[in-house]
């Protein structure tokens, strides 16, 4: 319970950063385009800082056997979370995009602010397996998902400054090759700032959405409750099942912080790549926004759930 009561104080925190982006749009101070150099900034510094920083620890037995969890656990979840998607589909009806926001969550932008917070910088690292095997699905099967293609984007894939980060630490990490002090610094200053410029953008981005379209829209709320309540629940009722939280050292962490990645909202990859393959983006975007503003509610209560059924 104490560990959804700060979940709460800190996602309360990130949404009230949120509403100050929604206000500068409203406010006309700023528009919803002058939210892209935000967007870059996050993408092309923070996010790899972030990672890169995160894999300058040392490779104990008890670290390499977390990182083996995390990964694996990630497979697992999205394979389950693949699979579900595909039932919902048939038993709701869900179009490509509303299953895709369903499957598919915010595990980079809300889920590292949030693991540096409760657990500190040297967490983040049991974090990167969902995100790296949930980047190399987002450039295979949700591309092909929302674009209607079978073709893979191999170059695009490996050519993603998160998934090159990444490597870049894993290799720096497997080496045990250690960064100046000055660089592990500056990295770690600039991913402090990781939380409150994505939330900054997520106000932005909502503060264009047509209030009319969020409130009439059946569709949005239904898929809301599949990705932030049904998704989480069977992922918590597999986790018990297979007792991936009593392994011995670290797991019942690591996979705390596994869970957390899927019970955060809709990703805004969704939303970006429906404004590139022609989906309807303004969907996309309510979805991703009533999820965002809806998840302060939602994830403390699935961690309360977890801490209560573990």
């Amino acid at each position: 319970m104490d560990t959804a009561l700060l979940l709460a104080g800190k996602i309360t925190g990130l949404i009230l950063i949120v509403l100050m982006g929604f206000a500068l749009v409203k406010a006309k101070l700023m528009t919803t385009e002058d939210s892209r150099p935000l967007s870059v900034i996050a993408l092309y510094v923070i996010s790899p800082s972030v990672m890169i920083n995160a894999f300058q620890t040392d490779a104990s037995p008890e670290v390499l056997k977390g990182l083996a969890l995390s990964f694996g656990l990630a497979v697992f979840f999205h394979v389950l979370l693949i699979l579900l998607g595909r039932l919902f589909k048939r038993l709701f009806g869900l179009d490509a995009l509303e299953q895709a926001a369903t499957v598919y969550s915010n595990s980079g932008n809300l889920i590292i602010p949030i693991v540096m917070s409760l657990f500190g910088g040297e967490w983040v690292i049991y974090a990167s397996g969902f995100i790296v095997v949930q980047t190399f699905l987002v450039w295979t099967h949700l591309r092909m998902l929302l674009s209607g293609t079978n073709r893979l984007s191999w170059k695009t894939m490996l050519s993603n400054i998160n998934i090159l980060s990444m490597l870049a630490g894993m290799v720096l990490f497997a080496l045990q090759i250690r960064l100046p002090a000055v660089i592990t610094d500056t990295l770690s200053s600039v991913g402090i700032m990781i939380g409150p410029v994505a939330m900054l953008v997520a106000g932005m981005l909502i503060a264009a959405l047509p209030l009319r379209d969020i409130i009439a829209s059946k569709r949005v709320y239904l898929v809301a409750l599949l990705r932030l309540v049904v998704m989480p629940f069977v992922m918590l009722l597999a986790v018990k099942i297979c007792g991936f939280a009593h392994m011995g050292g670290h797991s019942d962490t690591v996979v705390l912080i596994s869970f957390l990645a899927t019970v955060s909202p809709a990703a805004a990859t969704v939303t970006n790549m429906a404004v590139v393959y022609g989906g309807n983006a303004r969907k996309a975007g309510a979805i991703y926004g009533v999820t965002t503003l809806l998840c302060v509610i939602t994830m403390p209560l699935m961690i309360a759930l977890y801490d209560w059924i573990m």
